[in-house]
């Protein structure tokens, strides 16, 4: 019925679907109101408005509930089925607002009013027409719900405002985007919005057919492969040929008779064929057997390479790969003797000690080829897990043997040179302690019975020559070092290093970089400058990759110049080849000065000298020491401090004249952390300087822990130290007196200019160091003190007990 120029008539609420003019559809109709709503449309005119829920699953929608916006209908046809519901056929006529619910008693009965809009008619309406129409159609190729028909019925309508409801009605979008459709009253933004929307579907539809294909082609793919697989076993059952895993437990059992394997890998390998025989190939049973089985069988149980026992050729081959080391050659040489006398011979187990690059590495390797045995090298730097040394058990999927099993089968014999590199960068955690699985591993009275948790079975290791490597022996367990026998490399002196690039560096460089010796030249002097000035370490590495450097410079300018031209290498050209020195090279300083002294320190890179300098002002006695020095040296220096105040009355000092002055220990080059006591009698006579006015000889330098008592103790790294000394062109070095059977391992080219002096005393430290013209009578006192001390033969005190409790 119609009043104030509104509709009033009933409304039935839609789930899921939204109906737009033009539209017939069929629709089951349950609920109470709507079918109230229905008889009453049949009653009258038969028009009926047709709105959709905000949300499908509201049973009984309240008005809020309702869109505002639906379309104006006419009930076509009407059924009533056994059930009670009604299946009505419905027409879409126009859009329309719902103004207000009338009534909502028996059904929804709204105020309506159209909202369709006028229609311009403008290019820009004709030019969305063809875009939209034209967008249909793609759309249509991608989604086969939509049937190719409609592309003929859409392109023959040309009211712009029933093309956009007619293609509207077949597009596969969300219900919001449907209702955002049908409330929008002008034709022109409704074929925008429609076109946006259709794009955008395209492109989905575009992607998915996309993902279709390939899914599709990689179907097809396994299926071929499985067709043709099927047919190949097929034709192989006609031909007669042996099924392949009759033939592969046939192979096992061959190589179980022909392997010299144990008696208990032997019975454990053939109960596990025998239940191999039971299963089913394809089982994951069977893979784990014929793995356990391929394992047991591929290991060189029994086979052994012959070792070579040339004792002559063994010494030939350790020096032709290496320069010195002369302690690990004599040690290789005296195992072959005794292998020569004797037929069986437990394995050695040595530890090559060494900072990184001096060898130790390609030690191992060197002894394998002098020895003609296999060599095989196992890395254990980060390794924290026990099953990497012994293995996981079989119950563990993915479970093989430790890395000592894996090693011996890549070896391919029961006797190689076995090289565990950097066994003191192991770790351990909640998984175990891979140095405790090793205790077996490395003790000859335990390895000939080896047991991985894989095998499960016992593996004889006695006849391996394991060789261990580390950087320092602090890593490593006491129980592990115990079974080793440790061997230190030290660091190679200077001259050493001379003739490892002579002998070998740069030989095996010129190779690498194509050159030869008529146009690489280099002297000895440039060698030991690249030594001296670009690197700094124990090892040879680093000097190497300078000589690479310096062959890459040369090779540049060959090329440009002609592969005949030759390129000398000097002194003085080795700053446009290898740019700016990084280090600096020890120097004797110019003149005696006070409260300098000058020391000799080790590190891994070898020696170094160390500057030593003391400054007084004016304070109430406060100590103070810098340069990143570590605890020990700090307790050096205040253990000199105490021996200078013991002292005062023989220096000519005043009893109190520490209360009168702030002392400052400086040690340069303040960046580089230090630590150690043997700086301990160069800190007691930079003090001792600094008090008593009297310049330090800058021709001696020294090295030596100090006591309370002023005794002067041994101290290590003695070869790198002296080579130091050498290096800086100082003539006299004093040395503690206990450090002189240590004297045997020096270089006899070192000793001609270094002239070492022997020490047991502070007191005759100062004597020597100290430059006395015009002060003897100070050191007169000194000196009769110290030898009315040397003739006392009354028993040490207490603290001098104590002393030597600390040095041993």
């Amino acid at each position: 019925m119609k009043k104030d120029n509104k509709f009033v008539i009933p409304l039935i609420p839609l789930r899921d679907i939204i109906i737009f003019p033009y539209m017939v559809v069929p629709l089951f109709v349950g609920r109470e109101k709507s079918i109230k709503a229905l008889e009453h449309a049949m009653g009258n005119d038969k028009s009926i408005l047709l709105a959709a829920q905000k949300k499908a699953k509201t049973e009984d929608p309240a008005p809020d509930d309702i869109y505002d916006v639906g379309t104006l209908g006419t009930i076509l046809q009407l059924l009533r089925l056994p059930d009670g519901t009604v299946k009505v056929l419905v027409e879409g006529k126009r859009r329309a607002r719902i103004k207000e619910f009338v009534s909502e008693d028996e059904c929804f009965m709204v105020s309506v009013e159209e909202v369709d809009g006028l229609i311009d008619e403008t290019v820009e309406t004709e030019a969305l027409v063809r875009s939209v129409v034209k967008s249909f159609e793609t759309y249509v190729k991608f989604n086969k719900r939509v049937p190719p028909e409609m592309i003929m019925s859409v392109s023959t309508i040309e009211d712009p405002s029933r093309l956009s409801d007619t293609i509207a009605s077949h597009l596969t979008i969300k219900i919001e985007d449907k209702q955002s459709l049908l409330a929008i009253a002008s034709p022109t933004r409704r074929l925008e919005k429609l076109y946006s929307l259709m794009e955008s579907e395209i492109e989905i539809l575009e992607v998915e057919q996309k993902i279709r294909q390939r899914v599709k082609r990689q179907m097809e793919k396994t299926q071929k492969e499985y067709y043709l697989s099927e047919q190949m076993k097929a034709i192989q059952k006609e031909l007669g040929e042996k099924d392949e895993f009759k033939t592969e437990i046939q192979e096992f059992e061959d190589k179980i008779k022909s392997k010299k394997m144990s008696k208990e890998a032997a019975k454990k390998a053939r109960q596990e064929i025998k239940k191999l025989r039971l299963m089913s190939p394809m089982s994951a049973e069977a893979t784990v057997s014929r793995n356990y089985i391929d394992w047991l069988v591929s290991l060189p149980w029994d086979f052994v390479t012959e070792e070579k026992i040339d004792i002559a050729e063994a010494e030939r081959v350790l020096e032709e790969d290496h320069y010195g080391l002369k302690n690990v050659k004599e040690r290789i040489v005296e195992y072959l003797a005794v292998r020569g006398l004797v037929d069986e011979m437990k394995g050695p187990i040595l530890c090559l000690v060494g900072p990184p690059g001096v060898g130790k590495t390609s030690l191992a390797k060197s002894i394998a080829r002098a020895t003609a045995r296999n060599f095989v090298r196992l890395s254990l730097g980060g390794v924290k897990d026990e099953a990497e040394v012994r293995g996981h058990r079989r119950t563990y999927i993915g479970s093989m043997p430790g890395k000592i099993i894996q090693s011996l089968k890549k070896a391919g014999s029961n006797n190689p040179v076995f090289l565990l590199d950097e066994v003191d960068k192991m770790s351990h955690d909640f998984r175990g302690d891979p140095a405790s699985a090793l205790l077996e591993v490395l003790d000859p009275e335990q390895n000939h019975t080896f047991n991985d948790h894989y095998l499960d079975c016992d593996y004889d290791l006695s006849k391996i020559m394991f060789i261990t490597t580390a950087n320092s022996i602090q890593g490593i367990p006491y129980p592990l070092l115990d079974r080793m026998e440790m061997i230190r490399i030290p660091g190679y002196t200077e001259i050493e290093k001379l003739h490892i690039v002579e002998k070998f560096l740069l030989p095996k460089q010129l190779k690498a970089h194509g050159l030869t010796n008529q146009n690489f030249q280099i002297s000895k002097a440039t060698i030991l400058a690249v030594i001296r000035r670009y690197t700094k370490e124990a090892g040879v590495r680093n000097l190497e990759r300078q000589m690479a450097a310096l062959c890459r410079k040369v090779a540049k300018e060959i090329l440009k110049k002609g592969r005949d031209h030759s390129v000398p290498v000097t002194v003085k050209s080795l700053g446009r080849f290898l740019g700016v020195p990084p280090y600096r090279y020890g120097v004797i300083e110019e003149a005696d000065e006070v409260g300098v002294a000058t020391g000799l320190a080790w590190t891994e890179a070898g020696g170094e000298m160390l500057s030593i300098e003391v400054a007084l002002v004016p304070g109430k006695g406060k100590l103070t020491i810098t340069g990143k020095l570590g605890d020990v040296m700090q307790e050096s220096a205040q253990a000199a401090m105490t021996y200078i105040r013991s002292r005062a009355a023989e220096l000519g000092l005043e009893k109190d004249f520490y209360q009168k002055l702030d002392i400052h220990i400086h040690v340069p080059e303040g960046a580089i952390p230090k630590d150690g006591p043997s700086a301990g009698i160069t800190m007691a006579t930079a003090i001792a300087s600094a008090l008593i006015r009297i310049p330090v000889r800058k021709s001696v330098a020294m090295t030596g822990e100090i006591t309370l008592r002023g005794k002067v103790l041994p101290i290590g790294g003695l070869k790198e130290k002296l080579l130091a000394a050498h290096r800086a062109g100082i003539p006299k070095v004093l040395i503690p007196k206990e450090n002189e059977k240590d004297m045997k391992d020096i270089p006899s080219q070192i000793l001609d200019k270094v002239k070492p002096s022997f020490v047991e005393h502070m007191d005759e430290v100062l004597i020597q160091a100290l430059n006395v013209k015009g002060r003897e009578d100070i050191f007169r006192d000194l000196k009769a003190s110290f030898e009315k001390e040397q003739a006392a033969p009354a028993a040490e005190p207490a603290g001098q007990q104590t002393d030597a409790v600390i040095r041993h």
